[in-house]
Formats: C-alpha cells, sequence, structure tokens
C-alpha cells in the first residue's frame, strides 16, 4: 500500500508539472475541442441526467458542457464535496447562472453551500445516466488517479447501490493528463472511456 501511496504521489507531482506548463489558449481550445467531442457521443445523447464538474485550473473547461446540457433540457447535476470527508452529493442546477452565483470553496470553484438543503440529489430521485469525470491522470484502459480524497470513487459505489445502477463514466483529459499506466488498487473504480484529443 506504501508503494502505491508513493507511486500515485509521484504521478499527480509529474503530471501537475505537465498540465501547469500548458498555456491557458490551449487548455481551452483543447477543452472546445472536446466539448464538440462530447456532444456527438452516443451516451451523452441519450443521456437525460448528467452530473459534470465545475472544473480547477488544471481541469477541462466545462463551461461550454454545461451550457450545452441546459440547451438541450437535460437534467444538470454538479458535485458538493464535503471537505472534512470524502464525501460528495451531486446537486441539481437550474441554469448556468445559477451556477455562477454559488459560492467559491477553498479550491476555488463553485458549490452549493453546505447547508443549502433545497436542491435534488440525483441518487435521493432518479439517479444518474452519465457522470463526467474529472481527475488528474488517466491512462487509455480508464484507469484513474484522483487527488487523493476518493470522492467519486465514493461516489460511484453509492451509484452503484441505487435501483438504477451505475451510470456510464466518460472522463475528460487534456493530453498532457494521459499516461502510459496508472498505478490502482482494488478501491479505484475503473472509467468506462477517456475523452481526449487524438491526434487525427
Amino acid at each position: 500500500m506504501a508503494a502505491l501511496r508513493a507511486a500515485k504521489q509521484a504521478l499527480r507531482k509529474e503530471i501537475k508539472r505537465r498540465v501547469a506548463a500548458v498555456t491557458e489558449e490551449e487548455k481551452l481550445r483543447q477543452s472546445l475541442v472536446l466539448s464538440q467531442k462530447l456532444f456527438k457521443h452516443p451516451k451523452y445523447v441519450s443521456c437525460k441526467r448528467i452530473a459534470v464538474f465545475v472544473n480547477m485550473d488544471d481541469e477541462v473547461r466545462t463551461e461550454e458542457i454545461i451550457k450545452n446540457i441546459f440547451k438541450l433540457g437535460k437534467s444538470c447535476f454538479i458535485p458538493r464535496y464535503e471537505s472534512r470527508s470524502s464525501h460528495m452529493d451531486m446537486l441539481k442546477m437550474n441554469s448556468l447562472q445559477d451556477i455562477q452565483t454559488l459560492p467559491l470553496t477553498s479550491w476555488n470553484i463553485r458549490q452549493p453551500a453546505e447547508d443549502d438543503q433545497s436542491r435534488e440529489e440525483a441518487l435521493a430521485t432518479g439517479g444518474l445516466d452519465l457522470i463526467l469525470m474529472p481527475g488528474l491522470g488517466f491512462d487509455r484502459s480508464g484507469k484513474r488517479l484522483g487527488r487523493g480524497k476518493g470522492f467519486y470513487d465514493t461516489y460511484l459505489e453509492r451509484c452503484i447501490r441505487h435501483p438504477k445502477g451505475k451510470p456510464y463514466t466518460i472522463a475528460l483529459a487534456f493530453k498532457e493528463q494521459l499516461c502510459q499506466e496508472i498505478p490502482v488498487d482494488d478501491n479505484d473504480v475503473l472509467i468506462d472511456e477517456v475523452l481526449f484529443e487524438d491526434d487525427q
């Protein structure tokens, strides 16, 4: 376990360094390419209830995706991370403006306040069809390196127990986040698909 932890830590550092070297313009360009790929994806087209992350600076930009979800009349859920634990809920949003008025967390991302009880949690109602996954690193076989808190792994475990079952998962990745192989253990949930810009 200690060896695995050390390997993950070293890889996190390396990926953070690679992503930090990418310009803002290039991050935006890749993000728009991925958004267009996603919009044509059959799982995205057919899904009704979708969870999407509000991006941090070193993650694929999701604003265009969020706009598109609302434009198509799909239900949009975003994460609320509990900083003291690895618990996360996916809460329903009403519009992009709704998201833009949420309080900022210490990670500088917007999420509903912890005492905001008015919002529908995805698993309390109809579950989710699709989750767009953030992460620090990914490999082509669907292994994911998160930030070490286990939010998504824990949430996917809850999804699996929901009557609807596990949603389809698509990770959004900059090319710089792709690795040969991510070291994983039994608690790491594999992702169905990693979306990145391939050089075609």
